[in-house]
């Protein structure tokens, strides 16, 4: 006596989707919208950056707080988060951390764009742990040199005393170590030349606008290019921005 085996209109168990009659091959699964097809890129884009996102989360909320405060509380409220030599001189550690996490303007969608040019490819490149540590290298002693030198003009007359209570504060020291050490993703010659840009940038922003922030710019830079020996053992270095799409449309075009 036989028994009649159960139909399953979505296939045996262990199939993928719905399968033809017994032997035959399977049926090609529907095509995925292209709204679910964007979604999953996302997704995967900032799961390779998790760092650089639960940043942007953080600095995204803090400049919702900024915008709600008044002018004279807010003026306060980053003084006393600053680095300046004031606040270095009593809580180094809470303003090194939470000068890296405001802004002094609502500029988030700025620092949106920068992150997602800069830093997120080094994060991708590196891994997280590599890339935290620029970042925090960079932000760091980019401060201690700037603000160094503010107490040494001080000290010399060159500067008020009241530069000690300064506004400084926000995320461009740490961005700008991730736009140094991100020389050594590309491919030669290009990271040559993105080396003289960089540099020729930074050399600029100094020359015209001579500041202790434009000194720490320069500095958070120049970290992050001697920071190479975290790049050492990490697969990469020959990055060519373009070059996978140029071979597809090459590819296309010979038919």
């Amino acid at each position: 006596m036989t028994t009649a085996e159960p139909t399953d209109p979505d296939g045996p168990a262990g199939t993928d989707g719905p399968v033809g009659p017994r032997g035959s091959t399977p049926l090609p699964r529907p095509p995925r919208s292209r709204a679910a097809v964007w979604a999953t890129a996302v997704v995967h884009y900032v799961r390779s950056a998790p760092g650089n996102f639960i940043w942007l989360v953080i600095l995204g909320a803090n400049t919702f707080a900024l915008v709600r405060m008044s002018p004279r509380f807010r003026k306060y409220f980053l003084i006393t988060h600053s680095t300046n030599l004031a606040e270095l001189s009593h809580h180094p550690v809470k303003v090194l951390i939470a000068s890296a996490l405001w802004t002094e303007t609502p500029s988030f969608l700025f620092w949106f764009v920068v992150f997602n040019l800069f830093s997120v490819p080094v994060e991708r490149w590196l891994g997280t742990w590599r890339w935290l540590g620029v970042v925090v290298l960079a932000h760091v002693l980019a401060t201690l040199v700037s603000e160094g030198a503010v107490a040494y003009l001080i000290d010399a007359g060159d500067l008020p005393y009241r530069t000690k209570h300064t506004i400084d504060i926000g995320v461009s020291y740490a961005v700008s170590g991730a736009v140094g050490v991100l020389t050594w993703r590309f491919a030669r010659p290009l990271r040559w030349y993105y080396l003289g840009c960089a540099t020729v940038f930074y050399a600029l922003l100094l020359g015209f606008g001579w500041n202790f922030t434009n000194l720490g710019h320069l500095t958070a830079y120049l970290i992050g290019v001697g920071s190479y020996p975290l790049t050492v053992g990490v697969r990469g270095g020959d990055w060519r921005p373009g070059a996978r799409y140029l071979q597809r449309s090459v590819s296309r075009l010979r038919g």
